[in-house]
């Protein structure tokens, strides 16, 4: 049985973890390297979790963390959905949908009327899993990869 935890920036060393193993598992799925979060120590880990109005979720098998997701506020009218990770021992078990659910009724109960996130192209199995909640492509422009050729793929959810 999976449980989805909110945590805080109290929380960091379990945010920590779980983030290291997602960049460890599936660098090819994320902008940010593992290598820039190796460095920056305990103020980054609980800055990242401190974001006013973030929503920080991990989700929990017992005391195992077996995904994560983030909420953050954009402006107005839209959040973002960041870091969505499952591990692959989870995989085929509903999280990926709970997270994406989860941030989703975060998002309303913020008042947003659009829920974004950005993609890196080719992650096939990640865009399945946002069109399966309601997510289509923009035309928005995402930042480029560090690499500094493609960029990310823009994908949103109205809400409302």
């Amino acid at each position: 049985m999976v449980s989805l935890r909110l945590v805080t920036s109290e929380d960091w060393p379990l945010w920590q973890e779980v983030r290291l193993a997602a960049l460890t598992d599936a660098p090819h799925a994320f902008r940010a390297r593992l290598a820039d979060w190796h460095r920056g120590g305990r103020r980054q880990w609980r800055a990242r979790l401190a974001v006013p109005g973030s929503f920080n979720v991990v989700a929990l098998r017992g005391r195992l963390p077996v995904g994560m997701v983030r909420g953050v506020p954009h402006d107005g009218e839209t959040s973002e959905l960041h870091s969505l990770w499952v591990s692959p021992e989870a995989w085929g078990e509903g999280v990926g949908d709970r997270l994406i659910e989860a941030v989703t009724e975060w998002a309303l109960g913020a008042g947003s009327t659009t829920l974004k996130l950005a993609v890196i192209p080719g992650n096939e199995p990640a865009v399945a899993l946002y069109r399966r909640n309601g997510f289509v492509t923009t035309e928005e422009a995402g930042k480029l990869l560090p690499d500094g050729v493609p960029r990310e793929q823009v994908m949103a959810r109205r809400l409302r």
